[in-house]
């Protein structure tokens, strides 16, 4: 074999036979650089055309948090348990907490975990399921910008976006963005809601042992839950704890001394989710329809959640208020087998005089039971309770009655029932009937509001001037009911609720200052607390009137139709009371309105029809509910007033009153000190059947007199001024507009 030939031999011995030739060591390097260059211009590519998209709107909803006065939760509301924090909000322990449990290199990392991201694509490609080794961005990406779909095509596309987001978000965004929208079971998404399930807390004042649990949660939130774990699950749950310390120590984030002596804090055990259970449900309405008036928003804007409403409520009253209703009322009722108690709805109200504070509130026997809030409905009658701002008006105006007497709480009226009212001499078509047909005569001021005569403030209304009466009850606070300047107007005929009139109360209480009672203490959202308007405004009636209308109320506690339910009550230990009953047409509602110096409650009770009924949700009469014959303002509502107020104000209270009129500052004499009965309506009635006069008074002269009586009126009184004759007319006009049924209205 020549040398040519053997050198073919040689290479033909070298050269790869079969497969070998086509994997040789340089086709496979320049394959596998290849294949890297490819890889890098794919990810080029995807890092150019993927972007961050906007945020998933599922990891934005929050629900909306209720809280009373001192902080407590009181409910939650919507569809999913969330209530972001500012990352500011949460201790600096505990957010190392999260950093050490998920990822130790998270505040020097681009973002990306590429080992971990290619073990989690591989083991998808493989069908091993969800694989952990994220960064914290990341995860945060999976949760807030994509879904929890377990695909390539999802993988590559949250390593683009950590890595965009990382570039354009501060750490702290991200942290924040990650423990606000992770999962930490019991129903909680992100930290504050999981600090409440586990520990009651909020995530402010959540502690490092504490905050290391929760982050041990995030890998297994139902295996590692103390309260439904196996003991396999409760030893896996405490190792992960360890380990977040552990790693806490070694970031130098807590030292060894600390570290030793954290003991485990086992969390609370789960709890209902915070609802609509009894009264909070009509406490939650109140706040929800006052938080979107205040702040103008729609049902939607405001039910996409978010919010934190915190409450005026204060819990120790509001346990009261609901207790004085139970034994006051409910317990004296039997609504499954009597008509007549399964009518009554009742709902109070009670306001701090001088901030404005609703403290307390009654709905009625529960939502679930019954839908309509009875504080803040508006649509029965608040009867009597408005006499004294009738009384408010004409102090404020200084009106005179029509032979230009000045009004004062010892002014003389008639107060014979049906008595027709006048004006500049004419009859207004309207002469109502008193309580039981009652008739008085000559009577104060005074004595008509402690004795609830219609007659009397049918006519001092139109002295005043009705429009000028309507414009001081919207002053007062009333604004929700037909404020038209009619006669009838003075028995109350308009709407009202319990909130309205307490905020009128309130005002009077306030010194003429204007309150407007808040159920709301405060909103925020996302750790953004909204300004809300002030409760207490501006001066709307002088605080002389206003005291003095004060004075003037006492005596109906003290004197009047209140007196046994209010200034009787044994609890009652030194309290001075202003207020005044109520109780309208054909005894569909009735009311107590009164107040200490230093809280305000209104009661009404409401004649219902039973749901299951045929006269369901129609206003019906309360006769015979609860064994008696009427309820008046002066029982139930007087009552369920007494024991909660004298529970609840300070004791020894005293009215600081800048006024030189009323009961407060001297009793008044009334006269006739007897009621008559109402006389007849014959057109020429004898002397005997018009009101005669007590024994030791003379017999009022027929033709009214200018004369003014004094402070203390004389035992010889003059004709009411106000009264156009001293005999009946020919024909008393029915009341209109509901103004009475024959046994009038107090």
């Amino acid at each position: 074999m020549g040398r040519a030939d053997a050198r073919k031999a040689r290479k033909r011995a070298a050269r790869p036979s079969g497969i070998r030739r086509f994997f040789t060591w340089k086709k496979l390097l320049g394959t596998f650089f290849g294949l890297v260059l490819l890889c890098m211009g794919a990810f080029i590519v995807l890092y150019l055309v993927i972007d961050v998209p906007e945020g998933n709107p599922d990891a934005q909803v929050q629900s909306n948090v209720y809280k009373y006065s001192d902080g407590a939760t009181m409910a939650r509301t919507g569809k999913v348990n969330r209530e972001l924090v500012d990352l500011a909000e949460v201790p600096e322990g505990v957010q190392h907490t999260f950093v050490a449990a998920e990822n130790k290199t998270f505040y020097t990392d681009k973002g990306i975990d590429l080992k971990g991201t290619a073990r989690g694509m591989l083991n998808t490609v493989m069908g091993k399921g969800k694989q952990g080794g994220s960064t914290i961005t990341q995860q945060y990406v999976k949760n807030y910008y994509l879904t929890q779909e377990q695909t390539v095509s999802r993988k590559l596309k949250e390593l683009v976006i950590s890595l965009k987001v990382d570039q354009k978000q501060s750490k702290d965004d991200i942290l924040a963005g990650y423990i606000n929208t992770s999962y930490y079971g019991r129903g909680a998404w992100g930290i504050q809601a999981a600090a409440q399930a586990y520990y009651g807390e909020d995530a402010s004042k959540l502690s490092v042992p504490q905050g290391a649990y929760l982050a041990a949660l995030l890998q297994a939130p139902n295996q590692y839950d103390w309260a439904l774990a196996s003991d396999t699950g409760k030893r896996l749950a405490k190792a992960r704890w360890n380990y977040v310390l552990d790693n806490m120590v070694g970031m130098h984030w807590l030292s060894a001394s600390d570290r030793q002596g954290m003991t485990f804090d086992k969390p609370i055990p789960p709890k209902a989710a915070s609802g609509l259970q009894g009264q909070e449900g009509y406490l939650y309405t109140a706040a929800r329809d006052e938080v979107m008036k205040e702040l103008n928003l729609t049902e939607a804007q405001f039910d996409a959640g978010g919010y934190t409403v915190t409450l005026n409520i204060n819990r120790n009253k509001q346990k009261q208020l609901e207790k004085s209703v139970k034994q006051q009322l409910n317990d004296k009722l039997d609504r499954k087998d009597k008509k007549a108690d399964a009518r009554v709805q009742a709902g109070a109200v009670s306001v701090d005089p001088k901030t404005g504070k609703v403290l307390a509130l009654y709905g009625g026997e529960g939502l679930s039971e019954h839908y309509v809030n009875n504080a803040t409905r508006t649509d029965y009658q608040p009867a009597s309770t408005f006499k004294p701002l009738i009384l408010a008006a004409a102090l404020e105006d200084k009106a005179t009655t029509q032979s230009g007497q000045n009004i004062t709480a010892d002014t003389i009226y008639d107060g014979t029932s049906r008595r027709p009212v006048v004006d500049n001499g004419e009859k207004v078509g309207f002469a109502p009937p008193n309580e039981d047909k009652k008739s008085y005569g000559p009577v104060t001021l005074q004595t008509a509001m402690n004795k609830s005569i219609n007659s009397v403030f049918a006519q001092l209304g139109v002295d005043v001037g009705m429009d000028q009466v309507m414009a001081t009850a919207k002053k007062l606070g009333m604004d929700s009911g037909d404020l038209k300047p009619f006669p009838a107007q003075t028995l109350g005929t308009m709407g009202a609720s319990p909130m309205e009139m307490a905020g009128v109360y309130a005002t009077l209480d306030n010194h003429g200052k204007k309150v407007t009672p808040q159920i709301v203490k405060s909103v925020s959202k996302q750790g953004d607390r909204i300004p809300l308007d002030d409760a207490v405004g501006e001066q709307v009636i002088s605080r002389g009137a206003a005291d003095s209308v004060t004075s003037v109320l006492t005596g109906v506690v003290d004197d009047g139709t209140a007196k046994t339910s209010v200034r009787d009550n044994a609890v009652r230990e030194g309290q001075q009371v202003a207020g005044k009953t109520g109780t309208s047409d054909d005894n569909k509602s009735a009311w107590f309105t009164g107040y200490t110096p230093d809280l305000v409650t209104s009661v009404g009770l409401f004649g219902e029809g039973a749901l299951k009924s045929s006269e369901a949700g129609a206003h019906v009469s309360m006769e015979g509910a609860g064994g008696l014959p009427r309820v008046d303002g002066g029982s139930f509502p007087a009552q369920i007033w007494a024991q909660y107020t004298f529970n609840s104000s300070s004791a020894n209270g005293k009215f600081d009153l800048d006024t030189d009129m009323g009961k407060a500052v001297q009793p008044t004499t009334t006269a006739p000190a007897t009621p008559t009965e109402e006389p007849s309506t014959d057109p020429t009635p004898s002397k005997s059947e018009s009101t005669e006069p007590t024994p030791t008074q003379s017999s009022p002269s027929e033709t009214p007199t200018s004369e003014t009586p004094t402070t203390e009126p004389t035992q010889t009184l003059p004709v009411p001024t106000d009264s156009p004759t001293a005999s009946w007319p020919d024909d008393p006009v029915e009341p209109e507009n509901g103004g009475g049924n024959g046994n009038g209205r107090d």
